[in-house]
This record gives structure tokens, sequence and C-alpha cells, in this order.
């Protein structure tokens, strides 16, 4: 029998969220539901759930804070869900590592088409990946490995979420090869996203912060279309 996938799902709207986890339980996954964000982690761990629905405006721990302290030990799917229509807000759960952003009031199909959608392409690391699977590339005081979710830069191990790793690998596995910005939502985020390409945008600042430009490569800006990661011969 194949086990039910587990969605956690943190509002401090009980209401909402037994609305949220009758919707989800109808698509046979199994729910959880927490009102506050010290809750969360806990349940964050002891439940295991496969993806988290995260509302932002939590008593106490606030959602930022969840899915910061989430995103620190694990690459698990969160959705953010916020009464906020501001892309600040968009910008800043992005970058603290959601995969996707909700806005409220939603429509609840489109809350499950979204939850299945992120679920899709989630796939775990592996444990113990084989030799022969193992997917990295190296440059000049740059290494990139996607399969243990690893990136040293100068010698020094840097943490990013998984999308910012992906996306970096995904460019550098390529180099002066142009990507626009949709072409990276459909092999990054999956051709099922529901979002905006400024989500691309929003990557690519964070990477440069982190991943400063070097002699032999950069990634570069092709203004109207997209980005490449730029080696010089």
């Amino acid at each position: 029998m194949v086990s039910k996938q587990k969605i956690l799902i943190v509002d401090d709207d009980n209401n909402i969220a037994e609305l949220i986890a009758l919707y989800l339980t109808k698509e046979c996954f199994e729910t959880m539901i927490v009102n506050d964000g010290e809750s969360a982690l806990t349940a964050a761990d002891s439940f295991s759930p496969n993806l988290i629905l995260l509302d932002l405006m939590l008593p106490g721990i606030d959602g930022y804070q969840v899915c910061r302290e989430v995103r620190a030990k694990s690459s698990i799917p969160i959705i953010m869900l916020s009464a906020k229509g501001e892309i600040f807000d968009k910008v800043l759960g992005l970058e603290l590592g959601a995969d996707d952003y909700m806005e409220k009031p939603f429509d609840s199909k489109e809350l499950v088409a979204r939850v299945k959608a992120v679920l899709r392409r989630y796939k775990p690391v592996p444990a113990v990946p084989a030799a022969s699977n193992i997917k990295s590339v190296e440059y000049p005081d740059l290494s990139i490995n996607q399969t243990n979710y690893s990136v040293v830069y100068m010698g020094q191990t840097v943490d990013m979420p998984p999308k910012e790793l992906e996306l970096l690998y995904f460019l550098a596995s390529s180099p002066n090869q142009v990507f626009g910005r949709e072409q990276l939502l459909d092999q990054i985020w999956g051709y099922e996203y529901i979002g905006d390409s400024r989500t691309v945008d929003v990557h690519i600042k964070r990477l440069r912060e982190k991943i400063k430009d070097h002699a032999s490569w950069r990634i570069v800006t092709v203004w109207g279309v997209g980005y490449k990661f730029e080696v010089k011969s």
C-alpha cells in the first residue's frame, strides 16, 4: 500500500486551516494543522511532512522565521500563504527559500494544483549516491555539486537554498549559453509553476551576492533575454 503524502498546515486562523485540510484530504493527502510558529517547528520534525503550507502572520515566531529555521536544516518544499500582496513580501519569502507564494484569499483548486506541482518537481537528495550519478561542475575557485547540494567558493562552503543551487548548477553546466527567464523557470521550477518570471531575477540577485565575479567566469545579464554563465577562454 502506498503511503499518503503528508502536508503540514500552519495558520493561526483555524477555520482557514481546516478548510485547506478538507480540500487536501479529498485529494488523498494526510494533513496536520498547527496554529503558531513554535508548533510548526516541532511538527516539521515529528510529523515529517512532504510539504509545508506556511502562513506568514503567526503569533510568536512568524512565518519568515519558521521558513529560515526549516530551510537551515531541510530542503522540504514550502508554500507561503499571506494576505499581504506586496512584491517585497513575495521576494522576501522566495529569498528565504520558499518554493512558492500564494495570496489570500485563494482558490482551493489552485492551491491543490500548486501543492501537487511543487511535490512533483521536488526530488530529495539521495543519501548515498553512486559515483557515476554525481552531478557536479568545477571552475577555478568554484565547485558546484547538485548531488549533495553543496557549493564551495574561494575555498569556503556557501549556504544556498535548493533552488538557488539548482539555478547556478544549470547555468554553469552550459557555459556561455544564454537562457531566457521562461526557460529557466521551466528547467528549475517546472513547467507547472504558476508564478512570475521575477522569481528568476530574485534568485540571480541572491547568487551574485554570494558568488562574486571571477577573472575566469561570471554570471552575466543578457538584456532583454535572460542570463548566462560566462566563461573566459
